[in-house]
């Protein structure tokens, strides 16, 4: 599915520039058509739309396989109606929406059809651990959803577990080598009392909410934590260590699935939006691979380092002068990386939003198999968990990408941006957000954000973690490569700590196809931005071209290309001033 979740962002910058006319025919069917299937979708997952941010309801939406055959029949539906619209009559806005809601119902539709909310987790995320909310909650009134939300839980996580029951009948888990360890994210919220992490929102309320009401809303919710949400991550926790665990499959491939070669190259599709083959993306990854290689290799010798590259890994490994000595270190030396591209955001942009996101640790509780860090609206994390795998070298490019000028700036960009139709707003593809975040690591070069080689050399680790990735999730999923095959390929690329390789392989092993979209991503923006640069030469401003790039929205990579081509040709055809 492509609506947000947790710290995944929608990117919805204002529209181009093109002026606005009066709705066609062809405008005013599609926006009918878009704003019932949004007002339908808000209620079918249980969202509400609060200004421009859409927020939890107070109960989880149904997930049973009736509820998603219906949902399926109904997009269909919405895809028939669009198709019988001429497209000729579309004005340039309507044609983006378009293209976004088309293929957003079809990944939606196809998913379905494959059943994979019989599969709901995979190494990097489980439906019990969106549960607790990781954004503040504001009102008393987002609190008491909270606590209905608690309410809600045995139901919601009977209807998955039912789901997950069906998926081990036919096959169809995620490897059980990725599963490892995961019981214990079920585990920690399984206790009675204060220290449930599912208590954590009401350590601290927000002061406009009256003293009286504070103190009954947190009996209240030790209540529903204790007698619904507890028991209930307790059934979940035995079910899954006693009958899904063991039951899991022994197989990685996505091929080796029910219905396996066509599931994956429906699942590339979804995360891409490019009609690419596993053999063709394999091959670019290679290619990719031995460029950076090639990079990094004279990054090493402006170190003056003279062993072998495999010795070099092994020095940025165990040098202590790498590595922060306590959380606070890092997380000070990732706030001092953005405080540093805040000083150069004028050079990227003509339009700087207003909201400002914080820097915070990974919560305990989901630290230990967590990626190493995340950006949202409110929040960019940074995961102090386990210090001698969190290089400080690596932290530049991640704060980069994850902070600003990447997700949370993205983010904020989003919820300040001009009126825009609200499945616009909560509609993300991998290709285009992580692609983005690859670019701006890379953008960093040109802002000399990188001030020693150690730095560089972290930010081409991170490029070519990327590029090695295109080449592990397709040997992975389509040519039979094992777990410890793609292990040695990402950990004799990279600098990457052994901890975040294995989590990375399994990720990767248990969410086929999303991990291509970073690189292929980012690869069609500098594409593009390099096409600008020669068609427009002098003339070229990098802060228009990131304005008009982040102002089509999340949007799928073919339509960025089409976009982008159309300005860069109105660019040039616009006299000088």
């Amino acid at each position: 599915m492509h609506a947000t979740l947790g710290f995944v962002l929608a990117l919805t910058i204002a529209p181009g520039a093109e002026g606005a006319t009066t709705a066609s025919a062809a405008d005013r069917q599609l926006k009918a058509l878009y704003d019932a299937e949004w007002q339908w979708r808000q209620k079918e997952f249980a969202e509400l739309t609060d200004g421009l941010e859409t927020k939890a309801d107070d109960h989880w939406p149904a997930v049973t396989a009736a509820d998603w055959a219906r949902r399926k029949a109904y997009w269909q539906d919405v895809l028939a109606k669009i198709a019988r619209i001429a497209p000729a009559g579309y004005s340039d806005e309507e044609r983006l929406n378009a293209a976004v809601l088309t293929e957003t119902l079809r990944a939606d539709i196809a998913n379905i059809a494959y059943r994979t909310y019989e599969a709901p987790l995979n190494s990097d995320s489980a439906f019990w651990s969106s549960v607790k909310p990781y954004s503040p909650l504001q009102t008393a009134t987002e609190y008491r959803r909270y606590i209905a939300r608690l309410r809600d839980v045995p139901r919601w996580f009977a209807e998955n577990t039912l789901n997950m029951q069906a998926g081990l009948k036919r096959g169809y888990t995620p490897p059980r080598v990725t599963l490892a360890g995961r019981d214990a994210t079920i585990a920690a919220f399984a206790v009675t009392g204060p220290e449930n992490p599912l208590y954590d929102p009401f350590e601290t309320m927000p002061a406009s909410i009256p003293v009286p009401e504070q103190t009954a809303l947190r009996a209240e919710a030790a209540r529903a934590i204790d007698a619904q949400a507890v028991p209930a991550y307790a059934r979940l926790l035995d079910f899954f260590r006693k009958v899904y665990l063991p039951g899991a499959r022994e197989t990685l491939a996505a091929s080796a699935l029910p219905d396996g070669k066509a599931f994956y190259e429906s699942q590339v599709r979804e995360y891409t939006t490019l009609d690419l083959t596993p053999a063709a993306i394999h091959a670019i990854g290679l290619k990719e691979v031995a460029r950076i290689d090639a990079d990094m290799k004279a990054t090493i010798a402006q170190t003056g380092y003279t062993g072998s590259f495999a010795d070099f890994l092994a020095f940025l490994r165990s040098d202590p002068q790498f590595y922060a000595r306590t959380p606070d270190e890092l997380l000070g030396f990732s706030s001092y990386v953005a405080k540093r591209m805040d000083g150069r955001l004028k050079d990227v942009f003509t339009v700087l939003p207003r909201y400002r996101f914080t820097i915070q640790p990974v919560p305990d509780a989901i630290a230990p198999l967590y990626t190493s860090g995340r950006g949202g609206l409110s929040g960019c994390l940074m995961n102090t968990y386990d210090l001698k795998s969190r290089p400080l070298y690596n932290i530049v490019a991640l704060t980069l990408h994850e902070c600003v000028p990447g997700h949370s700036h993205q983010a904020a960009m989003a919820l300040e941006a001009p009126d825009r139709p609200a499945f616009r707003r909560a509609t993300y593809f991998s290709g285009y957000g992580e692609g983005w975040g690859l670019y701006a690591e890379w953008l960093g070069t040109k802002l000399g954000m990188y001030r020693t080689p150690y730095e560089e050399f972290g930010r081409e680790t991170f490029e070519m973690w990327r590029a090695c990735r295109l080449v592990i999730d397709t040997g992975l999923h389509s040519q039979g490569w094992t777990r410890q095959q793609a292990i040695d390929y990402l950990a004799s690329h990279t600098a990457l700590a052994k901890l975040d390789v294995e989590i990375e392989v399994d990720r990767y092993i248990s969410w086929p196809g999303q991990a291509l979209a970073y690189k292929l991503g980012e690869m069609k923006m500098r594409a593009l931005r390099a096409t600008a640069e020669r068609e427009l030469g002098p003339r070229f401003d990098q802060r228009r071209f990131h304005d008009r790039l982040l102002g089509l929205g999340s949007v799928p990579l073919p339509a960025m290309e089409r976009e982008m081509l159309a300005w860069i040709a109105r660019e040039k055809a616009t006299p000088p001033l």
